[in-house]
């Protein structure tokens, strides 16, 4: 195998470097729009049909899928260490299994207990599936170039809820929710499991062989004051902008528009996060790590506070949810390149994991945070407020990340 800097060879990148498998990336970018499209973005679709089915609570239903959420983000950890060590195959393609056994479950269960051990399953399969697992593959094999791969491999992300949300609702038009999740898993197993099994083949690459100071050891790094302030910001920051993008329906219609108007701002939110993650290369060649952190987490808070003092015109509301969601493109590849930027590519997996294992359960329970708080605040607008608060703390944590990157 040649070394990272060779320039022989063709690469599905174009930069000719042979070390990274024409194959991973357009794999990555089909399997990661499958698994979110299926596994995260079918259930908001299908959980109304669920309940009104089933007579289960939609309290019982969400506390089932946040319950996997939080078990994704407790099991990356994991999941980071052995792809440090051994590579994605085996782990992405085993999470592809049980993740297609995850949502056979949940179609079949018969009580609560059932369908909870099904969301079980499904939050094993997001650790070992989603973006954490692939944002180290791609990190290994494509550095110094992974901002570009992990940019494209978002991009794709990004479709996966205009792919899939459309097609779960024609589905379940058609078909009761549990065939409806049948079907899912059937796509689910048949694009992800060959996908990851066969793409993901190429020899992983080794650990740079440089010169390790004490101070760079995965553990140290780990008990640092930069490594803890950043998980303390980026777990502020998800806690907000999750808590923010769940309510945005709320605030709209509190505001005095229909539920269709509101239904568009938070879908043209969207449409501004593929725009930032576009713009996120740009962005990296422009800017300072630390400032970088400041400035977005910075701008999530302005945009959020916007959204508490202006009731509109409509067209405003409009304007503040795509530039709010322009940011939160930008956050997601913030996180992605976090650890690579300070503490290099050695022990991406596992630092990464540790890293986003409490941003990803703040953004779990964010739903049931906000939906508890607005009621005693006085309504969404002064919970909006609540949460600017919060992400301009997360931005001030920031400001004290400042690190040395080993060369």
């Amino acid at each position: 195998m040649t070394n990272l800097g060779s320039r022989t060879g063709g690469a599905a990148t174009g930069t000719g470097v042979r070390s990274r498998p024409r194959a991973v990336l357009p794999a990555l970018c089909a399997t990661q729009i499958t698994g979110w499209g299926i596994v995260y973005y079918a259930f908001p679709v299908l959980n109304p049909q669920i309940t009104a089915a089933t007579g289960w609570s939609a309290s019982t239903t969400m506390a089932a899928f946040s319950l996997a959420l939080v078990i994704s983000g407790l099991a990356g950890i994991r999941v980071g260490r052995v792809i440090d060590q051994h590579g994605p195959r085996t782990v992405m393609t085993a999470g592809s299994v049980t993740g297609a056994l995850s949502l056979v479950v949940i179609a079949l269960a018969p009580n609560p207990a059932v369908f909870f051990t099904g969301w079980i399953l499904a939050g094993l399969a997001m650790s070992a599936t989603f973006y954490q697992p692939a944002f180290a593959a791609l990190t290994r094999w494509w550095a110094p170039d992974h901002v570009r791969a992990l940019t494209v491999v978002t991009l794709a992300g990004g479709l996966a809820s205009t792919v899939f949300a459309p097609l779960t609702a024609v589905l379940a038009n058609h078909l009761t929710w549990r065939t409806t999740y049948l079907v899912l898993a059937a796509i689910l197993a048949v694009v992800t499991i060959p996908a990851h099994a066969f793409a993901l083949r190429a020899p992983w690459p080794p650990v740079p062989s440089v010169p390790v100071r004490i101070e760079e050891a995965p553990g140290a790094i780990v008990r640092s004051r930069s490594f803890l302030l950043l998980a303390v910001a980026f777990t502020l920051s998800a806690f907000a902008m999750y808590a923010v993008v769940v309510t945005l329906v709320p605030l709209v219609t509190e505001r005095g528009y229909t539920t269709g108007q509101a239904a568009w701002a938070l879908g043209l939110g969207g449409a501004g996060q593929t725009l930032g993650r576009a713009l996120y290369a740009p962005l990296v060649r422009h800017t300072g790590t630390t400032a970088r952190t400041v400035v977005l987490i910075a701008l999530g808070a302005m945009t959020t506070a916007v959204f508490a003092a202006v009731p509109g015109p409509y067209t405003l509301l409009i304007a503040v949810s795509v530039a709010a969601g322009v940011v939160r493109g930008n956050l997601t590849l913030l996180q992605a390149t976090a650890v690579t930027d300070r503490w290099g590519t050695a022990h991406y997996g596992r630092l990464s994991g540790i890293l986003s294992a409490p941003a990803t359960t703040a953004s779990a329970l964010a739903p049931f945070a906000a939906a508890l708080l607005a009621p005693p605040l006085g309504g969404t607008p002064h919970l909006f407020g609540l949460l600017a608060v919060l992400a301009l703390a997360a931005a001030l944590v920031a400001a004290g990340t400042s690190t040395r990157k080993p060369e």
